[in-house]
């Protein structure tokens, strides 16, 4: 047997074990949708002041060496689109527009609360140094997303048919003075059955690339804040 072809059969097999792999979970969480349950996590006071009773919420956590305020001031100025694997994602999402002939545009170099909040998002609550909650309604489902802001106040009662309220928090919680966890969370909750039926088959296959975002933002988080505790440890005058 050739080599091109003996090639050619391991790919072949390969992507078929890919799109086997894709269509389980896809499927995996088209069963898991409006299953989730609030207590599974922690509890999160300002999260729950917006969408209480969630029909997805994704927790993500990781410790870091590195105080709470440095861990959330480097979460919130992260630039998600530095890293070349999601940079790939995203332009992997982009392929229907790039295919329709409209340039990819991949965002600035703003920090990830910045950037979100210049696409259209809005800031629900704040724990100066240590969390803030953004939210909007939407409909990612479409070719073109928009994202709106609503204040504070309207969002846990908007329910105009045919949207999905998104909140998503960046946390760091102490844990003594040198030390902090990291926690990101998202939670989603549609306005009516047919946004809700809409929202389940984007979410069953589109999650991957959203919660692999945030394993790789973890990290990344992470290191440059353990970094940077390092750097001011290091140059801290010694004391007798």
């Amino acid at each position: 047997m050739s080599t091109a072809r003996t090639f050619g059969k391991a790919s072949a097999g390969a992507a078929a074990l890919g799109l086997a792999g894709i269509g389980a979970y896809a499927g995996a969480m088209w069963t898991r949708y409006g299953h989730a349950d609030p207590e599974r996590y922690p509890r999160d006071r300002l999260l729950d002041r917006f969408i209480p009773e969630p029909e997805v919420d994704e927790y993500h956590a990781m410790e870091v060496a590195a105080p709470a305020e440095l861990t959330f001031a480097t979460a919130t100025q992260m630039d998600l689109m530095s890293s070349p694997p999601v940079k790939a994602i995203f332009g992997l999402r982009a392929i229907p527009s790039l295919l329709r002939g409209q340039p990819f545009r991949s965002g600035g170099s703003r920090g990830i609360v910045e950037e979100t909040l210049a696409q259209g998002w809005g800031v629900l609550a704040e724990d100066p140094g240590r969390e803030i909650v953004v939210g909007s309604y939407t409909q990612p489902w479409h070719e073109k997303v928009t994202f709106q802001a609503l204040p504070p106040e309207a969002f846990a009662g908007f329910d105009e048919p045919g949207y999905v309220k998104i909140v998503w928090t960046l946390a760091a919680e102490p844990l003594g003075p040198s030390g902090s966890r990291f926690v990101t969370r998202t939670r989603v909750v549609a306005t009516d059955d047919e946004a809700r039926k809409r929202f389940r088959r984007y979410w069953a296959p589109m999650s991957s690339g959203i919660i692999l975002i945030r394993y790789l933002a973890l990290p990344a988080v992470k290191r440059k804040a353990e970094r940077l505790a390092w750097a001011t440890a290091s140059t801290a005058p010694v004391t007798t």
